[in-house]
């Protein structure tokens, strides 16, 4: 078979592409077809003529494939990187216009570059492919040879390449890894080809999956990709993870929020309750606001159930109160730490039989205050005795008595029957949490508080009277 000439009709050229450009678009196609063949590493060598050898392992190129239409394989296949015919013409083009000499081998023939008469327009000298029989038709895969081109331009075509970075990936998910950023500007890469980069990330990220709105922005250049391209699909890849590292790191980063010194990616609240929850199923830690550091008697208890606190904002404390994490835990902030808190808690309950005489005269008081009262509620089942209460944890000291709902019982504390006076005040007090059904320090607590206390000394006055 005589030497043929192949008209690549390329007619616009790439004037701001450099020969480096050129190599990533060799490379892109060398590593998709060693993961569509699943064969061997694609090798990037120099041998000893100078000329520098790109080559895969696959099934070798065809002239067929130096025209310009959408390739059905690739573009079924998620994870390929090139997905026309453009590249590859574009690269050709560009070792053209650089001086830079092309050979292309494989069992199917031997591809160079040469310039000839356009076919019927003898006026017209374009860039052809001048295809011959293969020098080795037993030659496995496909090797690109460039001669005249700079260590250089072969190392930065490189560095377009996910494959051929030091970095580690720390997380793969079903959108996406992530990327270990050692060098501090976070690369972004689609299908391992980087396509922008972020000066104010902290990972760099991988995209292996592909939205129509990331299709629309690659650009034929495959760089300088909007971030509004990539956003959602960042955001999908981190809320996604679920590992204790990433988690980690992010919640390091944010605990510089207060001095803004933060990376963009804690910005977005979605992407801090995410960590906050993977954090709160892989660690024994609370979530608390500054303001809430300065409760020092609950910061010690955290500390003593060896407890690590982690400050976070306001708003974001206000978003996963009362939320569960990746394990479906409650996520302990100030408000879950003190419902665990009083469940922890083991009373040391007394019988009555085992009150002194005069325990027991008090405590046989509790009747007539609550007729004294006119409580008659349905939800006080019982009225304990226990020697240890609870402490009280902005107090830090136990209390004297305790609503418990859970089972409709008043609880007070043996010392409260030294006197009916102590005894008598805990009562009511917790009574009037009974009837409310209210915390202390609220509006409907004081209303019924008051309330009781009123009808209280009416009934005293008129007794007198």
């Amino acid at each position: 078979m005589s030497t043929r000439e192949f008209d690549l009709n390329i007619e616009k050229i790439l004037e701001d592409w450099e020969p480096c450009h050129a190599v990533r678009e060799i490379i892109a196609n060398a590593l998709d077809e060693q993961l569509l063949t699943s064969t061997a590493d694609i090798e990037i060598t120099k041998d000893d003529k100078g000329r520098w050898h790109i080559r895969d392992f696959g099934r070798g190129i065809e002239y067929k494939h130096l025209t310009q239409k959408e390739n059905d394989e690739k573009v079924r296949d998620y994870r390929t990187i090139g997905k026309f015919g453009i590249g590859l013409k574009d690269a050709l083009a560009t070792f053209d216009r650089h001086g830079i000499g092309v050979t292309i081998k494989s069992k199917h023939g031997d591809i160079s570059l040469t310039k000839t008469s356009k076919h019927g327009f003898e006026d017209m000298v374009t860039l052809h492919a001048s295809i011959s029989p293969p020098s080795d038709s037993s030659f496995q895969g496909t090797d690109v040879i460039l001669e005249k081109i700079p260590d250089v331009e072969i190392q930065r075509g490189k560095e377009f390449f996910l494959f051929f970075s030091d970095e580690e990936t720390i997380e793969s998910t079903m959108y996406g890894d992530v990327i270990e950023n050692r060098r501090g500007v976070a690369k972004i890469y689609i299908n391992g080809v980087r396509v922008a980069e972020e000066e104010n990330f902290l990972f760099s990220y991988n995209i292996t999956s592909i939205t129509s709105k990331i299709r629309k922005a690659m650009n034929r250049e495959r760089t300088n990709v909007g971030r509004t391209a990539y956003t959602d699909r960042v955001k999908a890849i981190l809320t996604s993870c679920e590992s204790e590292r990433v988690a980690k790191l992010l919640i390091e980063d944010l605990q510089k929020y207060e001095t803004g010194d933060t990376h963009d990616e804690m910005s977005w609240l979605d992407i801090q309750e995410h960590a906050v929850r993977i954090l709160n199923a892989k660690q024994n830690v609370a979530f608390l606001t500054p303001k809430e550091h300065l409760e020092v008697t609950l910061v010690e208890d955290m500390l003593d159930q060896g407890i690590t606190i982690i400050s976070i904002p306001e708003r974001l404390r206000d978003r996963i109160k009362g939320s569960k994490d990746i394990d479906g835990h409650p996520i302990r902030e100030l408000e879950q730490f003190a419902i665990e808190y009083e469940a922890s808690f083991e009373f040391k309950f007394v019988d009555v039989a085992e009150l002194t005489n005069r325990e027991r005269q008090i405590f046989d008081h509790a009747e007539q205050l609550m007729d004294l009262v006119g409580i008659y509620s349905p939800r006080v089942k019982k009225i304990l005795v226990s020697e240890t209460m609870r402490k009280d944890l902005e107090l830090n000291e136990e209390t004297d008595g305790l609503w418990r709902s859970s089972d409709g019982s008043i609880i007070v504390k043996r010392d409260t029957l030294q006197s009916i006076e102590a005894f008598a005040g805990t009562l009511l007090h917790e009574l009037a949490h009974a009837v409310s059904g209210a915390p202390d320090s609220s509006r409907r607590f004081e209303i019924e508080l008051t309330r009781m206390i009123g009808i209280l000394v009416s009934r005293l006055l008129t007794k007198r009277s």
